[in-house]
């Protein structure tokens, strides 16, 4: 064995060693070497894809696999000009690679699926198998502005007629300001409750994130979803026969997930759901979308030129 090391590394642009969209990353593959060594080549391999799988169960018969995948982008660069000799010591290749600057989805890894955006460096020689090394980089994508309906005020209505030993109808409205929302923002939402009935209800609010998973076996496609709460509260109960208006605000964690809703195998969304407990009947509810942004508070370098402005000026 001459080689005695193989790796590859990269500097970070900011406390939190994430990237965005146009960034450039700068690092160096290492070899060391432990005696003289002919290499025929060496590579650079820059890459971001997303892959799902997932099995689903029918009876007794075996599960059927679930899978799919899509790159975003490849880049490969010849780090050496043809065949060359190296003697014993350490060996450094710099390299710098631009990220896309274009809708790319973020890093994203859970269980059934993930967004890995990598860099990897291949050495080749004759009649050995091949040397290779891998890292992985955080990207996460500039807030896109161009969504429909960002700013706009969230509206949604419910009615229900109360049956089952009781009578009347309950109704509500929910508003919030807008759909996009920065990490670590408020969100506030307000709930018009009417309760016409001979029953007391009670308003829960949570907010929840879901993941949606697409993957195909043949010609079958399939999707896998999961939810999970990740706030909640609820009110006093509105009285029989009367009104009230509740207001809730829910501070987004600074380190939750930006959506991702540029990624055709992988969402990943979040709601905010307002629900009337009534007894004996079905509980009326009311989702709203969220869209969690990239806040560049955070790192200096997901700013771009007039990016968010006008969502932190709604604030």
């Amino acid at each position: 064995m001459t080689i005695g090391k193989f790796t590859i590394e990269y500097d970070t642009l900011n406390d939190r060693n994430i990237f965005t969209n146009g960034d450039s990353i700068t690092g160096r593959i290492i070899m060391v070497t432990l005696g003289q060594t002919k290499v025929k080549s060496l590579t650079f391999t820059a890459k971001g894809k997303a892959s799902v799988c997932f099995a689903e169960y029918y009876g007794k018969r075996k599960p059927v696999l679930y899978r799919d995948k899509e790159t975003y982008y490849t880049v490969v660069h010849s780090m050496m000009a043809g065949h060359q000799d190296f003697g014993p010591g350490r060996h450094v290749f710099p390299f710098t690679f631009e990220i896309p600057d274009r809708s790319l989805p973020s890093t994203f890894k859970s269980l059934t699926g993930e967004v890995v955006h990598s860099l990897q460096a291949k050495l080749s020689r004759s009649m050995k198998i091949p040397r290779k090394a891998k890292t992985q980089f955080t990207f996460v994508s500039k807030a896109d502005m161009t969504l429909p309906g960002l700013m706009e005020l969230q509206y949604g209505s419910k009615d229900k007629d109360v049956v089952f030993f009781a009578s009347g109808n309950v109704s509500m409205n929910v508003f919030t300001e807008k759909i996009g929302y920065l990490q670590g923002e408020a969100v506030s939402v307000t709930a018009e409750v009417v309760n016409n009935s001979t029953r007391s209800v009670k308003p829960r609010f949570e907010v929840y994130v879901k993941k949606s998973y697409f993957g195909k076996c043949g010609r079958k496609c399939k999707r896998m979803c999961r939810t999970r709460t990740l706030l909640k509260d609820k009110d006093e109960p509105v009285e029989k026969s009367s009104r009230r208006t509740v207001c809730k605000t829910f501070c987004l964690p600074t380190e939750l997930p930006p959506s991702i809703l540029n990624c055709k195998i992988i969402k990943l969304e979040y709601r905010l759901k307002v629900i009337l407990d009534v007894t004996l009947i079905k509980d009326p509810e009311i989702k709203l979308p969220i869209i969690v942004l990239p806040n560049p508070d955070e790192w200096s370098s997901l700013e771009g030129p007039g990016s968010i402005q006008a969502l932190r000026e709604s604030n």
